[in-house]
């Protein structure tokens, strides 16, 4: 089924009760979700050169709306955002928000290391369409939890979409604090995080502190699922780009709280999970894709292709999860 979203004065989405039943789930409180299920985040797709390829952009946004897949950020680390030009950054936005026409909500990676760089980006997407924005904790600069909380509200004070912390310690060498997430979720303009340090126990901390209506999100497949066992919302995911289907009906499984049934998907994901990770994401996931005939091998430099020696062990991953390539 296709997925239809409107949005709110403030730009929120917003879908039916039914839809959210059918799509997303409602959690056991019977709070509904604004981002939740399985999120992909996405590849850029590239020319040898380089260049982005729109026309196979549009192609695979056309596939996770077919696949299932419950939302896209574009731009994100995947995205390999750190080599995006200004301009093309929000052209790739832009075309992606064109190409889903209403039939999936886009989240825009928006986050950089400088709180003057995010607030220019993100006021320029704010009007694209997107249903919200992601937005990574400064990186390099190791600011404290006190000049995260003051980046992260200037931003959510200047932007109507909504904000999605993001976590991930081990790409920008600091970590956001649950009590600091906790203290943003109170912004109105927050609604979630994405937490990607693979600490389980956070979940019941975040959730106890920052309410029900706060969206958390896993950014690390190899935990996710057990995440939305726990009472997480869904995944933003690298997995998903190669296995959507299956990554979308892990996500319903795990948020209804059907144990068996999501660890019996999972365990056939975990090898992608894994082995998508043997060199720098997004490199082994680009060379996936491509190997299913979906986009062209280009990637950024510093960044090159996956080594020859990894091919036969993300072909097996593929092939355990039933992933068609050539």
């Amino acid at each position: 089924m296709t997925a239809q979203f409107t949005r709110d004065p403030c730009g929120c989405v917003l879908r039916t009760v039914n839809q959210l039943s059918t799509i997303h789930g409602l959690r056991s409180d019977g709070n509904v979700r604004m981002f939740s299920g399985s999120i992909v985040a996405l590849v850029t797709p590239m020319e040898s050169d380089g260049t982005i390829s729109f026309a196979e952009l549009g192609r695979l946004i056309d596939f996770h709306v077919d696949q299932g897949t419950d939302a896209l950020v574009i731009a994100g680390t995947t995205g390999e955002s750190a080599t995006l030009e200004h301009d093309e950054h929000i052209e790739l936005v832009a075309r992606s928000c064109e190409f889903a026409a209403g039939r999936i909500p886009i989240i825009a990676g928006t986050g950089s290391n400088a709180t003057a760089q995010t607030l220019r980006l993100s006021i320029a997407v704010d009007k694209l369409g997107v249903a919200g924005l992601l937005i990574v904790t400064p990186y390099y600069n190791k600011p404290t939890q006190h000049g995260m909380t003051v980046h992260f509200t200037r931003i959510a004070d200047a932007v109507s979409v909504p904000l999605i912390l993001y976590n991930v310690p081990g790409r920008t060498a600091v970590d956001l604090l649950p009590e600091t997430v906790i203290e943003l979720a109170r912004h109105d303009n927050i609604c979630g995080v994405k937490e990607a340090t693979a600490d389980l126990d956070r979940v019941a901390t975040i959730r106890a502190g920052a309410g029900d209506h706060f969206d958390l999100l896993s950014g690390d497949d190899a935990t996710c699922c057990e995440f939305m066992l726990r009472g997480g919302d869904g995944v933003i995911s690298v997995t998903a780009n190669v296995a959507p289907q299956a990554m979308h009906e892990l996500c319903a499984a795990a948020r209804a709280g059907l144990r068996e049934e999501a660890e019996r998907i999972d365990a056939a994901l975990q090898p992608l999970h894994n082995e998508l990770f043997l060199e720098s994401n997004p490199i082994p996931v680009k060379w996936a894709v491509n190997r299913m005939g979906l986009m062209s091998a280009g990637i950024r430099l510093p960044l090159t292709e996956l080594s020859s020696a990894h091919h036969a062990s993300v072909l097996a991953a593929m092939d355990r999860a039933r992933v068609a390539h050539e």
